[in-house]
């Protein structure tokens, strides 16, 4: 399993830098706050969206600010915090690679299963995530 994930990462994450200039992981980060109520998340809830710490997800968002892709706005309600929201350039990236990436999880996952166990595998994960958020 996990030898199939890395591979699919790997592969997916060639294609799309190759196609878009775009890193596989800077990808996920538009994702979510693509999904995002109002295009935008807290730093916090970011860095646990991604399963990384608050200073990691930090140095990775300078990088993507850096480009264009995210900008920190204040949080008006607490002062302290920050939310990372996509900018107009960040919209258009994701739109850009989005096909992109769909059509990778497409050729290289999904057409490789039938409908019965695409069912069983979406079960079999579901069961093992619920299980290890579970566990103490």
């Amino acid at each position: 399993m996990l030898t199939a994930h890395a591979e699919l990462i790997d592969r997916l994450g060639k294609e799309m830098e190759t196609a878009t200039g775009l890193p596989l992981n800077w990808y996920e980060v538009l994702l979510h706050l693509t999904e995002a109520p109002e295009g935008r998340l807290r730093m916090h809830e970011l860095a646990d969206t991604l399963l990384l710490s608050r200073s990691a997800a930090s140095r990775f968002v300078d990088r993507m600010e850096r480009a264009g892709l995210v900008a920190r706005v204040r949080c008006e309600a607490d002062r302290r915090g920050t939310y990372i929201v996509l900018t107009e350039a960040g919209r258009r990236a994701f739109a850009e690679a989005a096909p992109i990436h769909l059509d990778g999880i497409r050729r290289h996952f999904a057409d490789l299963l039938d409908d019965a166990e695409a069912a069983r595998l979406e079960e079999t994960m579901l069961r093992l995530v619920d299980a290890v958020r579970s566990s103490p």
